[in-house]
């Protein structure tokens, strides 16, 4: 089966793709050098196939190559940055204690 990750800009989100058939999505706002990640949902049918972390380790990728400071609001891309610590340095300082970084 073929995954694709792409920032749907459109609608302020990254979107995860399995043949072709929207699985899942991370919503995003995005201002000046920022982006705060507002929800992340899987499709139940697609779940427990490692989609979720995937489109939430090209998410951060893409903040990562863009320069953007991260705000990890939906709770699914906050667990998993602290699970993944090497993106910690993502989220401004300032902000880690609140997001439990």
């Amino acid at each position: 089966m073929e995954q694709s990750v792409t920032d749907n800009t459109a609608k302020s989100r990254f979107e995860i793709h399995d043949d072709g058939e929207l699985a899942g999505f991370a919503e995003y706002h995005r201002s000046g050098n920022e982006i705060a990640f507002i929800h992340t949902g899987i499709d139940p049918r697609f779940e427990g196939r490692g989609l979720g972390s995937r489109l939430a380790r090209t998410a951060l990728d893409a903040a990562r190559e863009h320069q953007l400071a991260v705000l990890p609001y939906c709770p699914f891309i906050r667990d998993w940055m602290i699970k993944h610590p090497e993106y910690t340095d993502l989220i401004p300082i300032t902000h880690r204690t609140r997001f439990g970084l």
